[in-house]
């Protein structure tokens, strides 16, 4: 997209315009109607169209041409040039997308000035669209766990690809992360990024705001399904789409065209799609709330994205880059992390799983008062951790219970969530908890503590029994 494409029926203005353009230093081609211009812009887009209006023995004038154009390549600025100029002309065209409207004979100085703006206009929206896509999240996948390692193994099968994905997991997980990771290691990683977030969007603005619209007054909007034209569209907690659009983005799946609002054009996208939710979409599909037939486009390729839970053993390594992230971002005093406070990190609930343990970390640094290891009295307190003195305060619910039944509870909860911290390995959870293998074996067993494979890791839980016939 470096060169600019002259489309005039009067060879003389063509060439004359070439020779000019090119002894300014930029490199042109030529075409004498529409058919000669649509082939030159199907072989390769232009950085710049100068197109003229009206085209003898074409089947489509410059409006027509400049329609397909801003539909199909909404980057290429057009300059619209005519011997039979009038205002309605060039309101008309300005409206369709045109950059600017010079009337023949036109001045070669005037002409110069319009192509330099188009020119860097151009380049300037393509600059801030590739930063965008870059500053707006990371694409990095921070981990060494056994769940995480299984998840990015299946992420780096589907990059080379074009298979939709359907990426579940829970709140904060990082599954806009993933669907980043997949963009990042693709194809179409210079191609655009598009987040839709489906439960952010007023439900009356959806369509306009997927789609795009056309009036009179404003002429074309884009949408976001053309803003991501031969990238990833992200359809961010798709659960949330409303029912009426969900049938329209399943056409668009099949047909890879649509409709704006308000308008009669039909838009030709090329788009890889990639979806998430937090939700058991099946369960969506019975209480009638997603449409089935959408559910089986988008999961092609099905990936679960683990929860922190299921991920203990990357608590240390995610916190030191969240440290380091806010360090470079903020300015904040890049801190160690103590291995109380380490281990305390591993042993928190997290509900709002890796989000969470990034704000907590950010929260830490911005109201610390060291530059010191992050310490244990620093995190927050949960239930049953100790107070000031030192003392372990009870949760009411374990202080009720008689000694033996209240050991026996705290016994399970402690070695489920030690054995779950070190990723179910027996081995590192004995020796941290000073316990001879063998004899943690049997302690497990007189709780009724089991390990289990799950998203490909070791994980602890209680052994239920089976329900009796």
């Amino acid at each position: 997209m470096s060169d600019i494409l002259i489309v005039d029926d009067e060879r003389d203005i063509r060439e004359l315009v070439s020779d000019i353009l090119e002894d300014e230093g930029y490199s042109t081609r030529l075409a004498g109607n529409s058919d000669e211009c649509m082939a030159a812009i199907n072989t390769e887009p232009p950085g710049l169209l100068i197109l003229d209006i009206w085209l003898k023995d074409s089947r489509m004038d410059g409006i027509d041409i400049l329609k397909t154009v801003k539909r199909d390549n909404p980057d290429v600025p057009v300059v619209i040039i005519s011997g039979h100029g009038n205002i309605e002309i060039a309101v008309a065209a300005i409206k369709q997308g045109a950059y600017d409207f010079i009337e023949k004979p036109f001045n070669i100085d005037q002409l110069m000035v319009v192509i330099r703006r188009a020119m860097e206009t151009s380049r300037l929206r393509r600059e801030n669209a590739s930063l965008k896509r870059k500053e707006v999240t990371s694409a990095d996948m921070i981990g060494k766990s056994a769940s995480f390692r299984t998840m990015q193994s299946q992420l780096d099968k589907v990059t080379k690809s074009n298979g939709r994905v359907m990426l579940s997991g829970p709140a904060g997980s990082g599954k806009e992360i993933a669907a980043r990771y997949i963009h990042a290691h693709s194809n179409r990683s210079n191609a655009p990024f598009v987040t839709v977030n489906c439960a952010g969007i007023e439900p009356e603005r959806v369509e306009e705001v997927l789609f795009g619209r056309e009036s009179s007054e404003r002429g074309i909007e884009a949408g976001l399904l053309e803003e991501a034209h031969g990238g990833v569209i992200y359809f961010d907690e798709v659960a949330d789409m409303p029912l009426g659009t969900q049938s329209k983005i399943l056409r668009v799946l099949v047909d890879q065209q649509f409709q704006r609002v308000g308008g009669s054009d039909k838009v030709r996208v090329d788009l890889r799609v990639i979806s998430s939710t937090n939700r058991d979409l099946e369960a969506e599909i019975s209480g009638d709330r997603f449409r089935e037939e959408l559910y089986h486009r988008l999961n092609v390729v099905p990936i679960a994205v683990p929860s922190l839970e299921e991920r203990r053993e990357d608590i240390p390594v995610l916190a030191q880059h969240f440290i380091e992230m806010c360090n470079e971002s903020q300015g904040l005093t890049a801190r160690e992390i103590s291995e109380e406070a380490v281990a305390l990190l591993q042993t928190m609930t997290w509900p709002g799983n890796v989000r969470q343990l990034k704000n907590l970390i950010e929260r830490v640094l911005i109201l610390g008062d060291g530059s010191g290891p992050i310490e244990a009295r620093e995190l927050p307190a949960e239930e049953e951790k100790a107070d000031e003195t030192g003392r372990v305060v009870l949760s009411g619910a374990l202080a009720t219970l008689p000694l033996r039944e209240a050991r026996e509870a705290f016994e399970r909860e402690y070695l489920l969530t030690q054995i779950n911290r070190f990723g179910g390995n027996i081995s590192r959870t004995a020796s941290f908890v000073g316990m001879e293998r063998s004899a943690l074996h049997r302690k497990l067993k007189s709780l009724g503590v089991v390990t289990s494979n799950k998203s490909g890791a070791r994980v602890a839980q209680l052994d239920e029994p089976e329900p009796a016939e």
